[in-house]
């Protein structure tokens, strides 16, 4: 990434005097409500717009907004794209939003997830960004879902599945879901803070070690955790979970491919069944942020559980954790049970 440099931010101040202490008054109540005003929000998503010296970081959903957050620290004012709720591959922009891009000191974003955000960035001109993708490799999952190894094969591929698709043209975006690859990328953010405002680099660097371990203690964790499983094969809604399945030894079967809103066929439907029944399945996993219609049908034609495998890709209320270290956390406690680990 090339060497970039933070705008700089300055305020006019009066410093004339006006006579009178009541024209005085007046004058301080008039100042304060316009660095109120100044200090304000009105784009939404969380943060406090510009954040007076606070560097403003613009990130694009929660996965990047958690990294800002927590390697950025006081030193940075973080708001989001997608708001909490809100499915990111369905994110449209505004045009207040598409300014917010272009004003922000930093963007911290994922290519290819979200075309919206991919569109802004590459128009607004922004002079520091942090792409995610830039940082780690990318690998190719949940394209062909209707193949199993080599006892299901790709005899229904043809089929396809109906509705719309986004392009993942550069490979499977959901890196975050292996806490070794968002460690990576983790480094990389901690590298464009720093380069954006390199008055703090220290506390940045500091913060990116911290946050680091912290994330290679969770990769040891599910590691440790998904040993004795009885089980490899686990059933999600859509594809979300092949670097996760890949980091681990675990197979991932999805109902949908990269794109959580696309339609099963009949045929993927048939072959899951085969592949659930072989594979001695016991859940099919569903999400908060997506239907999980489809989910429950075909647990109900298997008579399996149902249970939630979040993607961590925004936090609400109905999410198994506050953020994304206890959410994967709540996931780990989850696979264990779906794929027949002994209880410690």
């Amino acid at each position: 990434m090339s060497s970039r440099r933070v705008g700089t931010r300055s305020r006019s101040r009066s410093r004339s005097r006006i006579a009178g202490s009541a024209l005085a008054a007046g004058a301080t109540a008039v100042g304060l409500l316009a660095l109120t005003a100044c200090g304000s929000d009105d784009g939404g998503g969380g943060g406090d717009g510009a954040g007076g010296d606070r560097l403003d970081v613009v990130a694009s959903f929660y996965p990047m907004e958690f990294l800002a957050e927590r390697i950025g620290g006081d030193h940075v004012s973080v708001s989001t794209l997608t708001e909490p709720g809100v499915e990111p591959h369905d994110l449209e922009l505004s045009p207040r939003q598409t300014a917010r891009v272009s004003d922000a000191d930093l963007v911290v974003y994922l290519a290819g997830l979200q075309p919206t955000v991919d569109d802004a960035v590459e128009t607004a001109g922004v002079e520091h960004v942090a792409e995610a993708t830039s940082f780690t490799t990318l690998e190719e999952h949940g394209d062909d879902v209707d193949g199993h190894g080599d006892e299901h094969g790709d005899e229904h591929a043809e089929e396809g599945h109906e509705g719309h698709d986004h392009d993942h043209e550069g490979g499977d975006p959901h890196i975050w879901l292996d806490p070794a690859k968002y460690a990576e990328v983790a480094q990389g953010v901690g590298d464009a803070l720093a380069d954006a405002d390199p008055d703090h680099a220290a506390d940045y660097a500091r913060n990116t070690e911290t946050l680091v371990a912290e994330l290679h203690a969770l990769d040891d964790e599910f590691a440790t955790g998904l040993e004795g499983r009885t089980s490899d094969t686990f059933i999600t809604t859509h594809a979300a979970f092949g670097y996760l399945a890949e980091a681990y030894g675990l197979h991932e079967e999805a109902i949908t491919g990269i794109d959580p809103e696309s339609e099963p066929s009949g045929a993927r439907m048939r072959d899951l069944q085969e592949i659930a029944e072989a594979d001695g399945v016991t859940t099919v996993f569903f999400e908060t942020l997506v239907s999980d219609d489809t989910a429950r049908t075909l647990a109900d034609d298997l008579g399996l559980r149902t249970a939630v495998l979040d993607p961590v890709e925004g936090i609400t209320d109905e999410s198994p954790g506050a953020d994304y270290l206890s959410v994967m956390r709540a996931n780990l406690a989850a696979l264990q049970e779906a794929l027949g680990v002994p209880a410690a």
